[in-house]
């Protein structure tokens, strides 16, 4: 099993630093890491060009012109690029458990896609975090926002991982998947651009082709570090995109990652 850690990003190397170092320092390393870049300038390539040098793990860079909002497209030219036989994302704004991607190795089956869960770090944590480079967090430290998420148990995950056909409540911050099943429902769907929910409509079509979702409660962690909320501006159109595809349970999306192949 080979797992490619996809990271999406746009113009915040600090946090993206933080996220590179929690992936340098995995249990059990990806085998490749892609920064998904959404158009960020130059010193985020300059950030990722350093820290190249001091990592074995491939990491590479995949960036398009500063556009807007088109995180769906990033993703297609990131899960193209992918060499592994499976895909974790994470956005550019966590920290990872250094188990993150041995949990997931653990867990990720035929069948069934993980949806994990995020710990919220309040705005003056994240900036110590930030500041000081830190990288672990006691589930008992202030700051900490959803508490139940920052504890670690594989053994209640086991018990926890209620696989079934669900949609809801999916983030794709931390969401794994087989890259064979992403590319045969044609990957994201680029019809939805800016902030919106295209990793539910996302979901929604790998389980219409049989695809269940895996909860990784107590598993996979990540720290979330705070930001300001962006512009919503397009979230009505792109919701009569995702109810479009739920009323017709549709198994494909048009406008997806079938033309980069």
């Amino acid at each position: 099993m080979k797992i490619s850690l996809m990271v999406t990003t746009y113009n915040w190397k600090e946090a993206l630093e933080m996220v590179l170092l929690s992936a340098f320092r995995q249990t059990v390393p990806p085998f490749e890491i892609i920064v998904a870049d959404d158009g960020s300038t130059e010193d985020t390539r300059e950030l990722i060009d350093r820290m190249r040098e001091t990592t074995d793990i491939p990491l590479h860079h995949v960036w398009h012109p500063d556009e807007g909002h088109r995180r769906t497209v990033i993703l297609n030219k990131g899960i193209a690029k992918a060499q592994g036989d499976y895909v974790s994302q994470a956005d550019g704004d966590v920290i990872l458990h250094r188990n993150f991607i041995q949990d997931q190795q653990r867990f990720a089956e035929p069948g069934v896609f993980l949806r994990g869960y995020r710990v919220m770090l309040d705005e003056e944590t994240s900036r110590k975090a930030l500041d000081s480079k830190i990288l672990k967090f006691s589930p008992f430290v202030k700051g900490l926002l959803r508490f139940s998420n920052a504890i670690r148990s594989p053994f209640l995950t086991r018990l926890t991982l209620g696989d079934a056909p669900e949609w809801r409540r999916v983030f794709g911050s931390n969401l794994s998947y087989w890259r064979e099943d992403a590319l045969t429902v044609n990957g994201y769907n680029e019809d939805i651009l800016g902030w919106g929910p295209e990793d539910t409509e996302f979901v929604a079509r790998l389980i219409f082709n049989g695809i269940n979702r895996r909860k990784l409660k107590f598993a996979a962690k990540q720290h979330h570090l705070y930001h300001p909320d962006i512009s919503r501006d397009k979230y009505d159109g792109n919701m009569d995109i995702l109810k479009h595809t739920l009323e017709n349970k549709l198994c494909t999306c048009a406008n997806g990652i079938n033309k980069l192949l």
